[in-house]
């Protein structure tokens, strides 16, 4: 257990990082390989979450290569596992439940294009 975050270090891989670990797995990529894609996915996860988490006043930031950094407008965070743990966290954070079928959010999505 981490004396920091209080977050056990032993985790089952998340279903949105599985494709990278078969991938890994199958092919015996380099580690250094598996790692940069590895990292590359996880940012790019969070860009695209940071889409529909900015209608909500809040942001994720990668941590470390191994966990999620939500945080709001006023400077409160969370550090979340996986992004399946990142929602209940957002919505707490938020102070309301997140709806991904809000008609603002899709208005607001669908703006940028």
């Amino acid at each position: 257990m981490c004396v920091l975050c209080g977050r056990d270090f032993v985790a089952q891989v998340h279903w949105t990082n599985r494709h990278i670990e078969d991938k890994a797995r199958v092919s015996g990529s380099d580690p250094l390989e598996y790692q940069r894609d590895r990292r590359r996915d996880r940012v790019h996860r969070a860009a695209l979450t940071n889409e529909v988490l900015r209608h909500y006043g809040l942001r994720v930031e990668d941590w470390s290569g191994s966990k999620y950094l939500l945080r709001d407008k006023k400077g409160r965070s969370e550090i979340v596992q996986d992004l399946g743990a990142l929602w209940p966290a957002a919505e707490k954070l938020a102070g309301r439940p997140l709806d991904p079928l809000d008609p603002a959010l899709l208005h607001t999505l669908t703006e940028g294009d």
